[in-house]
């Protein structure tokens, strides 16, 4: 970035633009034109990296859900699930259409629509955390109507939603941490507020990493997956950062003081006995 950039995009709520000559964002001086296209458009590269995983991982999986609800296989889809995958859709088409308003130079239409994120994140969140307890309910009711014969199966999905909560309660803490500090760098640090906001945003994506059925998965044995895709996800824009500053960005710092505990406390108590016990109660069982 320019020295300049954090006078002239001060009041960003979501700075994207990636030119090569600013402190904030860590870049030197350079003359090659292919570096500094790259500077430009590596934030809207990531914005369409981390919508093509979502999509991959989504579509396939709802559709064939969707067929099974149709077929009587399943219970319909709660409306707080369709409320959470459009805030969390649009939220995604922020981030893009963001990062190209400021790559395309238009600053004031930037900071003008950066406004939304500050009401989507929280209503992301929210949402969320409505989620998870309405669809452990739902499948739990499904287990106390089920036969006799179905009842195993069911139950060895409900230990596994027991597990995949402990990531997403690590999404629910986490998400709104780092667009907190996104936001409060946004006037002193674009660098730093910038990634920030797609470290936020990447930590949510194993939830479609793990529909992608083609990868390899270690679920549900253990999370390691999944760690490793929010690596693979933000892993671009890292090594571009590296390649170009030839040091580790404040954020990734930040980041991963946050995300390498909460992993290591998922690992332990992922399919322990006292977890099984204790995750019904987090959701009012």
């Amino acid at each position: 970035m320019f020295r300049r950039e954090s006078r002239t995009i001060r009041g960003d709520l979501m700075s994207t633009v990636a030119t090569p000559h600013t402190s904030q964002a860590g870049y030197h001086r350079s003359g090659s034109t292919f570096a500094n296209a790259i500077d430009r458009w590596i934030y809207v590269f990531m914005a369409t990296f981390f919508i093509v995983i979502t999509l991959t991982g989504f579509i396939p999986d709802s559709l064939a859900k969707l067929v099974a609800v149709k077929e009587g296989v399943r219970p319909p889809f709660p409306f707080v699930l369709h409320l959470h995958s459009i805030l969390m859709g649009s939220f995604l088409l922020l981030l893009l259409t963001q990062t190209t308003l400021a790559a395309t130079g238009r600053v004031e239409y930037h900071k003008r629509l950066g406004v939304v994120a500050a009401v989507l994140a929280p209503a992301i969140v929210v949402a969320g955390f409505i989620l998870v307890p309405t669809m452990y309910h739902q499948i739990w009711n499904g287990m106390q109507t089920a036969p006799a014969e179905a009842q195993p199966g069911i139950q060895g999905f409900l230990r596994f939603f027991d597990n995949i909560m402990l990531i997403q309660i690590r999404v629910g803490i986490l998400f709104p941490l780092f667009i907190l500090i996104a936001l409060l760098a946004r006037k002193s640090d674009s660098g730093l507020h910038k990634r920030m906001m797609f470290l936020a945003v990447a930590i949510a994506l194993p939830a479609a990493f793990d529909r992608i059925t083609w990868l390899p998965h270690t679920l549900p044995e253990n999370p390691l997956s999944p760690d490793l895709y929010v690596l693979l996800a933000v892993a671009p824009m890292f090594i571009w950062d590296l390649v170009r500053t030839r040091s580790v960005h404040k954020a990734y710092w930040i980041w991963l003081a946050f995300m390498v505990p909460s992993s290591i406390l998922i690992h332990s108590l992922w399919g322990t006995d006292w977890w099984h016990a204790t995750a019904p109660r987090f959701v009012g069982l």
